[in-house]
């Protein structure tokens, strides 16, 4: 199979002549990093409340953290995309609220739509990981805390969550890797992130190895800057003799 590579195509002007095809590819990496970041901080805060929410001894905190973490987890994603852009803003907004997304700039209600999705989901897992950190500190921890005169609000946040957070830093660290690749599925409500974009340049030029291979590459630059920055992080933020849980 002989294939004409042309590498230079990223230089030429669109069809519709208003920009050039490297501006097309870099305005999709854009849309994807603002969706993850978005995503990621929502996902982040929601997330480590319900874990918190899950250790607390309170079942009517409990059950419905459990219930959102079961159908938020087995769902599948792209289902969720779907239910929140196309069923939700019917079911759960009220007419004023309707009119005022179907009003809205598409693209807007787009990208809100695969922030809150995305954020939604994954916070679910994030959930369950903060859960597991906190899980993993030694009973004597929480004791010692209330023994100094701590409130369970001030052992949580003084005490047991800065030690969680280091047990499951390199977890999550693969949870923001997952939102950033799974913006990839935004594409299937029109939204035109990289992965979109790419098909575009591809279905209009004729150079759909070129336009992919720029995309695995941003994908897999951007995965190794962050897993080099959290690696960095986790180092930093070792304690000398701690190993996750395991001391008395």
């Amino acid at each position: 199979m002989n294939y004409d590579w042309n590498w230079l195509v990223f230089l030429q002007a669109t069809i519709d002549g208003g920009s050039r095809y490297a501006w097309w590819m870099l305005s999709g990496f854009g849309l994807t990093v603002l969706i993850a970041l978005a995503a990621w901080v929502l996902a982040l805060a929601l997330g480590v409340g319900l874990g918190v929410a899950r250790t607390l001894p309170s079942v009517a905190l409990r059950v419905p953290v459990v219930l959102y973490v079961e159908v938020f987890r087995n769902i599948p994603l792209l289902v969720q995309l779907f239910f929140w852009y196309y069923i939700a803003p019917v079911l759960l907004l009220p007419a004023t609220l309707q009119e005022a997304v179907n009003a809205a700039h598409p693209v807007l209600v787009q990208t809100l739509t695969a922030i809150l999705c995305l954020g939604l989901f994954t916070a679910a897992r994030v959930c369950e990981q903060v859960r597991a950190g906190i899980e993993a500190q030694p009973r004597g921890r929480f004791n010692a805390a209330h023994a100094l005169g701590l409130t369970r609000y001030q052992a949580y946040r003084h005490v047991i969550l800065p030690m969680a957070f280091r047990v499951v830093l390199p977890p999550l660290t693969s949870e923001f890797l997952n939102v950033f690749k799974n913006t990839a599925a935004v594409l299937a409500i029109g939204l035109l992130e990289l992965t979109a974009r790419s098909r575009q340049v591809g279905e209009f030029t004729g150079h759909i190895f070129e336009a992919f291979i720029v995309a695995t590459a941003l994908y897999f630059i951007v995965a190794q800057v962050v897993g080099h920055a959290m690696r960095r992080l986790e180092l930093r933020l070792a304690l000398p003799g701690h190993t996750g849980g395991s001391d008395a």
